[in-house]
């Protein structure tokens, strides 16, 4: 279906808004599923190839792709707990496809957030009955990591049969690029009816026309992203893609696009660790000496492999932790959510190291799956914010500090 079948479908046909939740341990379960037997086998694949993972990105949206949508678009209603649990079952087959289903997540999340009327019927729905695939578009070339500081340019247009909102601007590292039916984009509003500077968000949806689309992604890991530039030269949209007011939004990007975005890549590399744990593990069971002794038996190799275990169940035990605190809005939700990140980063980057350590030369091979984790791993550090920032984040808000100056 493309992504004007998909418009023109919500325009002649009302969905269903009934009810479909699913409780979040079976949604868990689901992702296990998908993760064994999608997943998993075309995972060195989608490394190697460097490609999109077409089949893996359906299977889960057609089961999953509404697990933040709210019941009353369709959607199964869940939050932050359930995009960390779901990414870390899909990140522990792929940590390319989890990246992947979850800027789906995150952006679904955000349109949920400030969607009215014409949003739910237009994306909510279609994304709850699993065919419309979003994702994010907020990094930009000259920011940085900072990417709540856009300077694409939002600015209203009148027309004769309705405004329209006129984007100008650039786009990096669009996950999902070219294969999304929208994109959540982040905005500075200028214009006589706002003031300098004021944060919006917009959805843009695939086939509007002047969007251009940089190269494909050439990655050292996570190779299957799809990560690809964007120019906006002045393309120009409904202004009912609008997601709340115009201007004065930045509390969107700290209360709804930072905790889930948190929550997917926390997730995600929590996989990576937990997979890399396992495979090590499988490797000193069935691993014998030529005197026939088992790898299992040697007490160093069981104090490294029981200190790799303590690393990942802790730092899983923080990241589940700050998605319910954030989720009930506790007084720790941020330095929890900025923490749970910047924590797996350095716990699965470390995780892999050990687990090729205790593997020997068979984990340096190209078909060993721990050679792939260990590049995909070294994105959690890189992918914004980055460790340094969160590190910040966590100290300001137990000093009670601004995040931002100014």
């Amino acid at each position: 279906m493309t992504p004007a079948d998909a418009v023109d479908r919500v325009r002649t046909k009302k969905r269903s808004t009934a009810v479909v939740r699913i409780e979040l341990g079976t949604a868990v379960s689901v992702a296990r599923e998908i993760s064994e037997e999608v997943l998993a086998p075309q995972a060195a694949a989608v490394d190697a190839e460097q490609r999109w993972p077409k089949e893996g990105m359906a299977a889960l949206l057609a089961r999953l792709g509404g697990l933040v949508v709210p019941e009353h678009s369709g959607g199964m209603g869940h939050g932050l707990l359930a995009v960390a649990q779901v990414g870390e079952a899909t990140g522990r087959a792929c940590a390319s496809t989890s990246i992947c289903f979850g800027m789906h997540l995150v952006g679904s999340a955000v349109i949920a957030a400030q969607a009215g009327t014409v949003q739910r019927e237009r994306y909510l729905e279609p994304i709850a009955a699993g065919e419309h695939l979003t994702t994010l578009a907020l990094s930009e070339p000259g920011t940085g990591g900072e990417f709540w500081l856009p300077q694409t340019r939002m600015e209203r247009v009148e027309h004769p049969g309705g405004d329209r909102l006129r984007l100008t601007g650039s786009k990096s590292f669009v996950t999902n690029g070219g294969h999304a039916d929208s994109y959540v984009l982040s905005t500075i509003a200028v214009g006589p009816r706002t003031p300098p500077g004021q944060f919006s968000c917009t959805v843009v949806d695939a086939g509007t026309p002047g969007l251009r689309w940089g190269p494909e992604w050439q990655g050292f890991g996570m190779r299957g992203n799809a990560s690809r530039g964007l120019e906006l030269p002045g393309v120009e949209i409904p202004a009912e893609c609008l997601l709340g007011r115009e201007g004065d939004e930045i509390w969107y990007m700290f209360n709804v696009v930072a905790p889930y975005f948190l929550m997917a890549m926390s997730g995600t590399y929590l996989g990576v660790a937990a997979a890399a744990l396992e495979e090590t593990r499988a490797h000193l069971m069935r691993r014998r000496t030529r005197a026939g002794r088992a790898l299992a038996g040697n007490p160093v190799v069981q104090h490294r492999l029981g200190t790799m275990w303590a690393r990942v169940e802790r730092t899983r035990r923080l990241i589940y932790q700050a998605a319910a605190e954030a989720e009930l809005g506790g007084p720790e939700a941020l330095p929890g959510l900025a923490s749970a990140k910047a924590e797996v980063a350095d716990a699965a980057e470390a995780t892999v190291n050990d687990a090729l350590s205790l593997v020997g030369g068979i984990g340096y091979g190209t078909d060993s799956p721990l050679q792939r984790m260990l590049r995909d791993a070294r994105a959690a550090h890189v992918m914004a914010p980055v460790t340094d920032v969160l590190r910040v984040w966590a100290g300001k808000a137990l000093l009670d500090e601004p995040l931002l100056e100014g």
